[in-house]
């Protein structure tokens, strides 16, 4: 009965709302022609069909009016005159207006809805649509499209997006166009942030060379110190990770636990509860239970080494090492096992279990291969490790707020550890002898440090006596622009409903992070003044176009363009995908191979002086 009156409700208001059927007469005064000063006559009078939210449905007859003198622009266009309070609402050659463009361009991109939750709440406004008039809008709404990866330029301090491009690839001569266009419309930067890729401060570095500027150029502590753990650790690691592999450790584990659980069957739910018994004794020595509980102790302690990632915290490699918690868990519970079976166990049953895991350790209780390989991870981790500790790159506490002053103190703190640490690793680094590993390593971080180490320090910025003075911090990281693509990526999933978003992000709009500015009122103050006035500013673009067009201006191209530089990567793109994965394609190069006998010249035989030796 409640969905009943729900549905009976809101079909009134939907209908208290629709205005399908309404006709409107738009005949305006033209005054007088902008060319020759005369009068107008009436050219035709057009029927149009009008969806707008602030009209709804409606049928709208609009008077045309043209010069009674025959008027015509430098494009050859006779000079016309619309209703102008028409062309304010609805958009040129579409049915639709303004304001219906710029709702489903906020649900879409600011508030990441689907296309049919905007659909339904359209209709109860009276504006019925599409799902295919819901994405040609968005799509208006953002303006060009374009393909490839996303550009991002993003303002620190305010957190605005300053420009969004699509480009093929990732080079300095695609990057350097977006980051002048950035200078030239809101100049120079008190700093620029940056990863340790190469074209990316390539482009940096020649538009300071170019405009002859000084700007603080700073690499990201949290790349720098990312990019020193792989390269410090990856090598030992990956050697780890392949001897796991091919001693088949935790597939035999896993299939120790799959097996003593098939044996408890249905008992398995009283086996945990027997195992936390067995945890919570106090007891002196080592003694495993018999029986189910034995098993299930087994069970747990196999399932326990497999559970190795818990360790990381949720961290990645290069601030965990996986593998290396791996092993220090197969090392620790092969020793627990031997301790187990030292003692005396009756039930023959729970022996054999342990004594099958303690055959899956084995391979770790030997020297050779593993030790070898630990001990230099160990090394290399400890290195790491130091100098993690010295750059403090932990997350602020919530509701901490220190002063600018304080802060600058904490960072000259942690550039002093740095250098410390810096002369520590040059002094302890061996010069000759066995030690090669070590040596290699404190090379491997030094090297780092010597390459970015002037770059790794300027965030204390005096402001300008017009931007209020006194000094400000830059951020020692770049993370509020991987945090604001990690947010973009979750309203990716909520607006397209899929995981997988590398398609989506490939066809999504350049213009789609600049949306995210809408969300802040100053910068929309500065836009346009409020939301509600964002259709009327469409409007006027539009008809700054238009009466571009007709005087026969050149057009500019889109700013979500890049038209200085076109470069072809050697990826394969969508386009080149469908053109060379074709039967055609593969029938053609076929039929030329079988066309004649492969021909192979053969080697030219040199004769060399009888003195050439």
């Amino acid at each position: 009965m409640r969905g009943l009156l729900r549905s009976v409700q809101e079909g009134c208001c939907e209908k208290m709302l629709a205005t399908s059927g309404v006709r409107i007469a738009v005949s305006e005064e033209p005054g007088s022609c902008p060319l020759c000063g005369g009068g107008w006559r009436v050219l035709k009078t057009v029927p149009r069909h009008c969806k707008a939210v602030e009209l709804g449905e409606v049928e709208v007859r609009e008077t045309v009016h043209v010069c009674a003198n025959g008027c015509r622009h430098d494009s050859g266009t006779p000079v016309t005159r619309r209703a102008v309070s028409l062309a304010e609402r609805i958009m040129p050659g579409r049915v639709v207006g303004y304001d219906v463009m710029v709702r489903v361009g906020l649900m879409r991109f600011s508030h990441h809805r689907q296309r049919e939750e905007i659909r339904e709440e359209l209709a109860l406004e009276g504006v019925h649509l599409s799902t295919g008039e819901v994405s040609n809008l968005a799509r208006l709404f953002l303006g060009e499209s374009g393909r490839g990866m996303l550009l991002v330029v993003y303002a620190g301090w305010r957190k605005w997006v300053l420009a969004s491009r699509k480009i093929p690839t990732e080079r300095a001569e695609v990057i350097l166009p977006c980051l002048r266009e950035v200078f030239q419309k809101y100049g120079a930067s008190c700093a620029m942030m940056r990863d340790l890729g190469g074209p990316v401060t390539k482009a940096m570095n020649e538009l300071l060379a170019e405009l002859k500027i000084e700007v603080p150029v700073l690499a990201c502590h949290f790349h720098f110190l990312k990019d020193i753990g792989k390269d410090l650790q990856d090598p030992a690691h990956g050697k780890l990770r392949a001897l796991f592999r091919s001693s088949e450790i935790r597939p035999r584990l896993r299939g120790l636990a799959r097996d003593l659980g098939v044996k408890l069957g249905g008992e398995i739910d009283a086996g945990r509860e027997e195992v936390k018994t067995w945890q919570a004794l106090d007891e002196a020595g080592h003694r495993i239970p018999p029986g189910r509980a034995g098993i299930a102790t087994v069970r747990a302690l196999a399932q326990w080494i497999l559970d190795f990632p818990s360790r990381s915290a949720g961290q990645s490699f290069p601030f965990a090492r996986p593998y290396l918690d791996l092993y220090d868990r197969c090392l620790e519970a092969r020793r627990a096992v031997d301790a187990f079976l030292c003692d005396d166990l009756e039930d023959k049953k729970v022996s054999t279990a342990l004594e099958r895991l303690q055959r899956i350790l084995d391979p770790l209780a030997c020297d050779v291969p593993f030790s070898p390989v630990v001990r230099s991870l160990r090394t290399r981790a400890g290195l790491f490790d130091e100098l993690r500790d010295a750059l403090r790159l932990v997350p602020e506490s919530e509701g901490d707020e220190s002063s600018p002053e304080k802060e600058a103190a904490t960072l000259r703190d942690i550039r002093e550890q740095v250098e410390k640490l810096t002369e520590s690793l040059e002094a302890r680094r061996p010069e000759r002898g066995p030690a090669k590993d070590t040596r290699k390593a404190i090379d491997t971080m030094l090297g780092h440090i010597r390459k970015h180490g002037e770059h790794l320090w300027g965030h204390e910025i005096e402001l300008p006596a017009e931007a209020g003075g006194g000094m400000r911090l830059v951020d020692r990281t770049n993370n509020i622009l991987e945090g604001f693509f990690d947010t973009m990526k979750h309203d990716e999933r909520r607006r397209g409903g899929r995981k997988n978003l590398a398609q989506d992000l490939e066809d999504l709009p350049a213009g789609a992070p600049l949306a995210y500015n809408l969300r802040d009122p100053e910068y929309v103050e500065i836009l346009c003044g409020s939301l509600d006035r964002l259709p009327g500013a469409f409007a006027r673009l539009d008809r700054e176009r238009r009466q571009s067009l007709l005087a026969g201006e050149p057009q500019p191209t889109h700013a979500t363009a890049s038209p200085e530089i076109r470069i072809e990567s050697a990826s394969l793109s969508r386009e080149d995908r469908k053109l060379v994965r074709t039967k055609g394609m593969e029938q053609r190069i076929a039929k030329a191979a079988k066309s004649r006998a492969p021909h192979f010249p053969a080697r030219r035989h040199l004769s060399l002086p009888a003195t050439a030796k």
